[in-house]
């Protein structure tokens, strides 16, 4: 029986290039596409997949984002990280969030279908280097935090951060003064840039 697989990545080429990998390998039947967060839990409730690999920064939702509504509903699907991103804060989010698989894509394509055989089978599989390095640094952001701080990052005024985010102005400067304050920046721009580079936005 085919290993059903669901592909949420936001740039077409890529997206195409693993179905067209996946499908290759008899096992493993690609049930679904998405080109952002939503559309992809849209897609993964529907079909409920066993496996959903996807990238970390889409637009509407993030993998990561993904991975923990999909823990959250208790949704019977694992949850694999494809992305380019070789940053620890990156993967103990994404574990917390409960995936089974942290993967890169450089590693060899090989490497891909054995690592969605293993996740299905109940294995966690993540990139070893990566492991390696994952409790040598917390991140200090709450979820507010971070979501406030990401908008910032995007060029987004208080004003609008407020409004997305249904909060007051008031609080909205708060959030990016404790986060700012955290990380040791001097303003919201340079706190965005090192939450992104430690894999903490």
């Amino acid at each position: 029986m085919s290993i059903r697989v669901v592909i949420a990545e936001d740039q077409a080429m890529v997206r195409g290039a693993l179905a067209a990998l996946l499908a290759i390998d008899t096992g493993i039947e690609v049930a679904g596409e998405a080109q952002n967060g939503r559309e992809a839990l849209e897609v993964v409730v529907k079909l409920l997949p066993d496996v959903l690999l996807t990238d970390i920064e889409m637009p509407e939702l993030t993998g990561l984002e993904l991975a923990a509504e999909i823990q959250r509903r208790k949704l019977p699907v694992r949850v694999a990280i494809l992305t380019t991103f070789a940053r620890a804060g990156y993967l103990r989010r994404a574990l917390e969030a409960g995936v089974s698989g942290y993967l890169l894509k450089d590693a060899p394509s090989s490497m891909l279908a054995d690592a969605i055989r293993r996740i299905k089978a109940g294995a966690r599989v993540i990139d070893p280097e990566l492991a390696a390095e994952v409790w040598t640094e917390a991140d200090p952001l709450t979820d507010r935090e971070r979501q406030v701080l990401r908008y910032a990052g995007e060029g987004a005024a208080g004003a609008e951060i407020a409004e997305r985010l249904n909060l007051s102005e008031g609080t909205v400067r708060n959030y990016l003064s404790e986060a700012i304050s955290k990380l040791g920046a001097s303003n919201r721009t340079e706190a965005a840039r090192i939450a992104r580079q430690k894999g903490w936005l």
